[in-house]
């Protein structure tokens, strides 16, 4: 069962969540289904994470990772003609092409390949003026004389 969302009204009460609205709006659209190449998804620490994809077969050059604002977007393809005529074949060499939405503030801290696996590290590095900070509450003998600033007088 299959319910569209409607945020119009949403939209009338609230300022720069358009991004939310979008995502949100794209997760409810039918997509199809493409598991491959099977990756996980760990968090690794209170700001770190790590996809790792299983990607046999392919090379350094043949794989490209980029890095879009709140995007991630890996993609494989393989070079050279395999001429040899298959008995069965079970090991996917097909081109892909896998995104990851990333959440604000959110990097890549590096990316290795090792034993047919992937591993992109991630890391939410989050700008000292966002982090929360703790405002002083000052007393009542703390409140300081509002200063006048006057100006050049002239003479009528």
């Amino acid at each position: 069962m299959r319910t569209n969302l409607d945020f119009t009204p949403l939209f009338r009460s609230s300022v720069g969540f358009d991004r939310v609205f979008n995502m949100l709006e794209n997760a409810s659209r039918v997509t199809t289904v493409d598991n491959w190449p099977p990756y996980d998804i760990a968090k690794v620490g209170e700001d770190d994470y790590r996809i790792t994809m299983a990607v046999a077969g392919f090379s350094q050059d043949e794989l490209t990772i980029t890095h879009q604002p709140n995007m991630l977007v890996v993609s494989g393809s393989q070079g050279g003609e395999d001429n040899a005529e298959y008995l069965y074949r079970g090991i996917a060499g097909r081109a892909f092409e896998r995104r990851f939405e990333l959440a604000d503030h959110v990097k890549v801290a590096g990316a290795s390949l090792e034993n047919g696996l992937l591993t992109i590290d991630l890391k939410r590095e989050i700008p000292e003026e966002m982090k929360p900070r703790r405002i002083a509450i000052g007393g009542s003998a703390a409140k300081a004389k509002p200063q006048q600033i006057e100006g050049e007088k002239t003479a009528a």
